[in-house]
């Protein structure tokens, strides 16, 4: 107040208590705030450069959250493919223990004795019916189209073939043969003889009439002088006689017998007209399997059929001392009433035997082998047809290729083997096989196919069944599982994009996804395919079915690492975050933040201060009140 007059100390003294009453309130501020500066007033440049410190700060921290959810999203996904590894492993568990279960059912049949026809197999791993002929193939042949390999001379007659019916009891034809000169002999074919080689007597073939012939002259007991042959069209009768005086004459006379045909004078054959013959020496090649064979035979050495027979076997043995085994011919010469013949390999394999020759002779224009079109292709030879061994039987469906050098479908879905002498079939299937030409009791016969009992089936294995069950409930867990590895709606196995941003900037993220986008499931690992009982039948399809599930395996574990590499790198951002926080508000708090030993210090100085300027402000008013004690 104006009006008041204080003495010059008392005013210093009350200056002081207020400056250091000031200093004291802003101590307690600081003391009681923990800032010293508290405003932009207190310190602008501080406070600014914290503001913006602690912002950044704050702005980083809103961050944290977006990647503590993307770790967990990453978690969510690994613990998917962790499940689905295990998933995987389990499916080729299941494989490997089918691969590995060998409980095929079996049967074990007798084979027949003189059986016939064929034992059929169905079902189990087969596509349709496969038959398994019970006899041995009848090995192919091809005949030479003369009597003996190489003759001197050999009289022959021949006709052509015409038409013949026996329609009557009495209906024949008599043949008048002359050989060599000598008395003729009748050969008769009567009806009965003409019933025996076709239909009612009715001869319509040259090969009927032959046949025919063959046997009249057997009746006429002149299998010894006189063979019959001829090719195509033609009748020819021959001697066996050899020589240049060699002759042959024959005719033939119809007899109707009463028939409701008339016989012509020509019925059955031609007229027969000479075709004796002067051959002196063969050489010719034969063709087969691609390899040939050059064969010489000399008119004066080998002038019968065993003999040329010889020569032609020796020439093969020769020819295949130097081929490989697999290239080796299987043919065999032999004599059989008078001709040569070839004979292919004994299981009826092999392709066509061809010869070609050039035949030194006078006049004759065939070689020993007839003509072309008759010695082209392999022709079936008169014997054979036995039943075959249980080894037999046994080679022939375990073999992977026919004797003729196809596919065999039994191979690796059927096995054979001998049980005591019984065949042993082995169903190499889950479902049932049935076989037919079994009869009821278990004998191969190859012609019982007459009801159910005749027909017995072997059972699939059940365990490699069960096994393919157990294989598709693990597939279908594959999409389940990748269905519930989602979190916060994230599911990165279901194709979905997770993005996290590391900085306040967003200039640092990382988008996470899987490659290309796709699905982690059973269709994209390529084992969606349902396993049915029947693809268990054979090792090689279990074999390829582990094959597709390592494939799933390296592609669940190679996007399980990408997976991994991602929440390291998040957690490492995760990590170094949190350090750029605590780093700037440490800064903000360097420029903002008092001291509090410091602030306690002064405060406790101040009131000390205040303490003694109280006192000094008591001392200086003691003049004044001097004065008043005067007054009083």
């Amino acid at each position: 107040m104006a009006d008041i007059s204080l003495s010059k100390s008392v005013r210093s003294n009350l200056l002081s208590l207020k400056g250091t009453a000031d200093m004291m309130a802003s101590t307690q501020n600081r003391l009681a705030t923990g800032n010293k500066v508290n405003s932009a007033l207190d310190n602008p440049s501080s406070w600014f450069t914290a503001k913006g410190l602690t912002n950044r700060a704050s702005d980083l921290n809103s961050l944290m959250d977006s990647m503590a959810n993307g770790v967990k999203t990453l978690e969510a996904a690994d613990n998917g493919l962790s499940a689905m590894t295990k998933t995987l492993e389990s499916m080729q568990s299941t494989l490997r223990q089918a691969r590995q279960d060998k409980s095929f059912q079996t049967a074990s049949y007798t084979i027949g004795e003189n059986a016939t026809g064929n034992v059929s197999f169905s079902g189990g791993a087969l596509t349709g019916t496969s038959d398994v002929s019970l006899t041995k193939a009848v090995p192919a042949s091809i005949t030479s189209g003369a009597d003996y390999a190489l003759v001197k001379a050999q009289g022959a007659v021949s006709a052509t073939f015409a038409a013949a019916n026996f329609d009557h009891a009495d209906d024949k034809i008599d043949f008048a043969v002359t050989v060599d000169g000598g008395s003729p002999a009748t050969v008769t074919v009567t009806k009965a003889i003409a019933d025996q080689v076709a239909t009612d007597g009715e001869i319509t073939t040259a090969e009927q009439m032959r046949s025919a012939l063959r046997l009249a002259v057997e009746a006429a007991d002149l299998s010894d002088s006189v063979t019959i042959g001829g090719t195509a069209n033609a009748i020819e009768f021959r001697s066996t006689s050899e020589g240049a005086t060699s002759t042959m004459a024959v005719t033939a006379t119809p007899d109707d017998g009463g028939g409701t045909d008339t016989m012509a004078s020509t019925a059955g054959v031609g007229t027969f007209s000479s075709s004796s013959t002067l051959v002196q020496n063969a050489n010719f090649t034969i063709g087969y399997e691609g390899e040939t064979i050059d064969v010489a035979l000399n008119g004066n050495v080998h002038d019968t059929a065993d003999k040329a027979a010889k020569a032609i076997n020796d020439a093969i043995t020769a020819k295949n001392a130097g081929l490989a085994e697999a290239d080796r011919f299987t043919l065999t010469a032999s004599a059989k009433d008078g001709r040569l013949v070839l004979t292919g390999p004994a299981d009826g394999t092999g392709t066509a035997i061809t010869v070609t020759d050039t035949v030194a002779s006078s006049g004759h224009a065939n070689s020993v082998f007839g003509a072309p079109a008759q010695r082209q292709t392999l022709a079936p030879a008169e014997n054979g047809g036995a039943t075959k061994t249980v080894d037999e039987l046994v080679t022939e469906i375990n073999s992977k290729t026919k004797t003729d050098g196809t596919a065999n479908e039994l191979y690796g879905k059927l096995r054979a083997s001998n049980d005591n002498g019984k065949l042993r079939i082995e169903n190499q299937s889950t479902q049932e096989l049935s076989v037919n030409g079994v009869n009821s009791l278990g004998v191969a016969d190859g012609v019982s196919v007459a009801d159910a009992t005749m027909r017995k089936s072997i059972e699939g294995n059940s365990v490699r069944a069960g096994l393919a069950d157990q294989f598709n409930e693990l597939r279908d867990q594959l999409d389940k599982l990748a269905d519930d590895a989602s979190f916060n709606g994230i599911n990165l196995l279901r194709g979905d994009k997770l993005a996290i941003t590391f900085n306040e900037t967003g200039t640092s993220s990382i988008d996470i996804q899987t490659e290309e986008g796709k699905t982690i499931n059973s269709s994209n690992l390529g084992v969606s395919t349902t396993l049915e009982e029947q693809d268990l039948d054979s090792d090689t399809t279990i074999d390829a079915e582990l094959a597709k599930l390592k494939t799933a395996l390296n592609d669940v574990r190679s996007q399980a690492s990408s997976f991994g590499s991602n929440l390291s790198i998040v957690e490492n951002r995760q990590t170094f975050t949190k350090s750029m926080i605590n780093t700037l508000e440490d800064g903000a708090g360097n420029l903002t933040l008092a001291d509090m030993n410091t602030e306690a210090a002064n405060l406790l100085a101040l009131q000390t201060r205040q303490s003694l300027s109280q006192n000094s402000l008591s001392l200086a008013s003691q003049a004044d009140q001097s004065i008043l004690q005067l007054i009083r």
